[in-house]
């Protein structure tokens, strides 16, 4: 084979190669805000890979128009996104509420526990009151505070465990002890996110929890009042800090690249990695899409011209 075999080979494996690149990493302008059921999907967050902020990457998913979050302590449906104050709304059904106490043995509900990586990104706002029902004497809660339990607070937010006893889920369910400083575990334990790092039900065998938030600058004035449910909060690094904004205001929409995870413009055939209006050495290479019927019918041409060249 002569040299200019040679090079008509390496041509079409290039060609080949670059359709399939092009076809697959593009991402249309259109493709990144989407909806699922009536809750709106904008940055950061995305359902499709590209779009949004990659510290959400494979976060959130559209199951038969509802809107769930996978995270490793399991899959919750998301009933609100609040972009201005940037918090997020999850339900968890196996969680206890006021007027039912879902408990077991083993431990019932996900608690919260997301990966390390992305907990800078994700975490409970700190309005956020989780109750931790049942726990062992030997719980990691209590380890190094005997007798004690100095993890667990009377207090958080304005809600407390001796105000949830006056649920009616507690009637009839025997003691209800927040008595810190006794032999015995309290039945409930009301903790802050921030002092045990993530909800574990699990690891901090417990039996369940419940979980609620306030929102309103005024106290809620009973646990028949609270809002049950978990309530997240969700932040993006200083230096992404207007990114986003100069993107949009010059056509482009927000991603991020699927390789090395840095923040991008989606601006139509090209991707910039300030705006739309900025090239040169702030831009990436251009991504031309050609049409379908031109790849095909090129791809066709260089495959009869291969097998032209071999019979020489």
């Amino acid at each position: 084979m002569n040299m200019i075999h040679h090079l008509l080979l390496v041509i079409i494996i290039v060609f080949h190669i670059t359709i399939f690149k092009f076809a697959s990493a593009r991402v249309p302008l259109t493709a990144c805000r989407s909806y699922c059921g009536n809750l709106t999907i904008d940055y950061p967050f995305a359902l499709r890979q590209g779009c949004g902020h990659a510290g959400f990457r494979d976060l959130l998913f559209c199951v038969n128009g509802v809107l769930m979050m996978h995270i490793p302590s399991g899959s919750y449906r998301i009933l609100d996104i609040d972009y201005a104050y940037h918090g997020i709304t999850l339900h968890d059904p196996a969680m206890s509420d006021c007027y039912t106490l879902d408990r077991s043995p083993k431990g019932r509900g996900n608690g919260f526990v997301v990966e390390p990586w992305r907990a800078v990104y994700l975490q409970p706002d700190r309005d956020n009151i989780f109750m931790l029902l049942g726990c062992r004497s030997g719980s990691p809660l209590f380890q190094g505070f005997p007798n004690k339990h100095l993890p667990c607070r009377s207090n958080v937010s304005g809600m407390s465990c001796d105000d949830y006893y006056r649920c009616p889920a507690w009637d009839g369910a025997g003691i209800r002890s927040s008595a810190y400083g006794n032999s015995n575990p309290p039945e409930c334990c009301a903790v802050e996110p921030a002092a045990v790092r993530s909800i574990n039900i699990s690891h901090l065998q417990c039996e369940g929890y419940s979980s609620a938030y306030s929102v309103a600058p005024l106290r809620p004035p009973g646990p028949g009042a609270w809002t049950y449910g978990l309530r997240l909060s969700f932040s993006l690094p200083e230096n992404n800090d207007g990114f986003c904004g100069a993107c949009r205001s010059t056509g482009g929409v927000c991603g991020y690249d699927q390789d090395t995870h840095d923040d991008v413009c989606i601006c139509g055939d090209w991707n910039s990695t300030s705006n739309c209006d900025s090239l040169g050495l702030t831009a990436m290479a251009p991504r031309t899409e050609l049409p379908g019927f031109l790849a095909t019918l090129a791809a066709c041409g260089f495959s009869f011209l291969a097998r032209w060249m071999f019979k020489f």
